[in-house]
């Protein structure tokens, strides 16, 4: 069985860390979270979890884009639905393997298009985004500390 190898480093630990490569970055800066323009119509047909899956992604996900991303985000929407008709069928006959089988590929299926739509913590640092990080207690003292040499030293 192949290893998926190890994940991409996070760009805010690479900032700290000071190995951040801007030219290996879109345009060599993270990309810029754009403004939400009017609200996305989901196509028509989708049952109501695809439609709350298609109008998530678009609030969501403001890297999302409305003209070339719309294929890629209504095959997931429908894969949504097809889990959830599909997961039924499996709690009906839990003893029916390939129901089981099948729901295992379309979840598959389903990680890999939420993957390309930059919807997992790994792809949004390929992508470029740096996710928000809370301060520890350690950070903290740690920042107290210098903000004390810095009072001290100006004096």
């Amino acid at each position: 069985m192949a290893t998926a190898g190890r994940p991409p480093v996070p760009i805010e630990r690479k900032r700290q860390t000071g190995t951040l490569r801007t030219d290996r970055l879109p345009n060599g800066e993270p990309l810029a979270l754009r403004e939400p323009t009017e609200p996305v119509e989901p196509p028509e047909g989708l049952s109501t979890k695809g439609r709350e899956f298609f109008i998530l992604v678009y609030d969501s996900g403001r890297w999302i884009s409305q003209e070339t991303d719309r294929t890629l985000v209504t095959l997931t929407a429908e894969l949504i639905e097809e889990r959830e008709q599909l997961r039924a069928l499996v709690i009906s006959n839990p003893e029916d393997y390939r129901l089981r089988s099948g729901l295992r590929e379309l979840e598959k299926a389903l990680t890999s298009n939420l993957s390309l739509l930059g919807f997992t913590p790994a792809d949004r640092s390929r992508l470029g985004f740096a996710e928000i990080k809370k301060e520890n207690k350690l950070d903290a003292l740690f920042r107290k500390q210098a903000e004390h040499h810095a009072r001290v030293l100006s004096q």
